[in-house]
């Protein structure tokens, strides 16, 4: 016995569509573009490694935990970066964009990733264990959306 398509299944379909079309579209526009408050977070190792506006281009080498912090030279330094460290990222701040230009890492991830230009946008090295990320000075509610048990 063959059973056909309702006009309740369309009308179901239509809608289901229509839902997740809505979603994608608030989801979207719910990332705010950065302003010129907008700042650079930059975490290796798990803990806070420099903070540096958006608006401000420059280039810095961030080392690997791997690496010892007591020998590592100033984060603005102007020699390669492979002749610095034995892990490292370099981070790219211009015009109002943010990268990772070269890793040490094998897979670069982190490099392909490309650019990110705004709040909540996030870069990742699993390897060298390096997270940049964008946030906004005037962000509210910038915790948790809740918390379970």
């Amino acid at each position: 016995m063959k059973q056909y398509l309702r006009k309740a299944d369309i009308i179901l379909f239509i809608a289901l569509v229509l839902i997740g079309l809505a979603a994608s579209v608030a989801l979207s526009m719910s990332r705010s573009a950065a302003g010129s408050d907008a700042r650079v977070i930059i975490e290796s190792g798990g803990k806070l490694y420099a903070t540096y506006p958006l608006n401000e281009d420059r280039t810095l080498v961030v080392p690997a935990p791997k690496q010892s912090s007591a020998d590592a030279p100033a984060p603005d330094s102007d020699a390669p970066a492979s002749s610095q460290y034995d892990y490292y990222n370099v981070v790219e701040i211009k015009d109002g964009h943010v990268s990772v230009t070269e890793a040490s890492c094998k897979n670069q991830v982190c490099v392909r990733h490309g650019e990110i230009s705004r709040s909540g946008e996030t870069i990742v090295c699993l390897p060298n264990r390096l997270v940049v990320r964008i946030e906004n000075d005037t962000e509210e509610g910038g915790g948790y959306d809740s918390v379970t048990s």
